[in-house]
């Protein structure tokens, strides 16, 4: 249960770091790259452990590094598209209000 814990905050960690890093962060909340990230990481450690990769000798890294690494790149991931989509959206509604 160390291992998730240690996930869990990294992966949450990883996720204010990205939002904080976005340029287009204004158009989504803070906790959406952290929620995320901590949903990712958590859903991996859990699937890692349940196939028996956290227990064997010289696997037993893979629980602890790879749902980080995942967490971090859904946190990405998901800024990149959403903030897209959420700006291309943000600028036709202000556009077709400006036309009025």
């Amino acid at each position: 249960m160390l291992s998730l814990t240690i996930v869990v905050l990294v992966t949450a960690a990883a996720g204010f770091i990205v939002w904080a890093n976005d340029k287009r962060h204004t158009k989504y909340g803070v906790g959406l790259p952290a929620g995320v990230a901590v949903g990712v990481g958590a859903l991996s450690w859990i699937s890692l452990m349940a196939a028996g990769l956290g227990y064997r000798p010289g696997l037993t890294w893979m629980p602890w590094v790879l749902p980080m690494v995942l967490g971090a790149a859904a946190a990405v991931a998901a800024v990149i598209f959403l903030g897209r989509v959420r700006a291309k959206r943000d600028l036709e509604r202000l556009t077709a209000i400006l036309r009025l």
